[in-house]
């Protein structure tokens, strides 16, 4: 008996918190989108570009790189 629980109460919570976590996952892997394709020749550093849902990155001067 783990944790001072009977068989089947620790069998429902092991499975329900399996499937809370591969829901979560699938979740996830749909709101982002991964791009799953493997380019012939990879890109170079810098070159990648990742968008989330359309929205794009700004990016701005730091006063440190003047």
């Amino acid at each position: 008996m783990p944790a001072g629980v009977s068989w089947p109460k620790y069998l429902k919570m092991v499975s329900a918190s399996f499937l809370s976590m591969f829901a979560g996952a699938e979740l996830v892997h749909r709101y982002y989108r991964p791009d799953l394709s493997v380019p012939e020749v990879p890109p170079k550093p810098g070159e990648l570009k990742t968008e989330l849902l359309g929205l794009k990155q700004t990016t701005t001067n730091s006063p440190e790189s003047s």
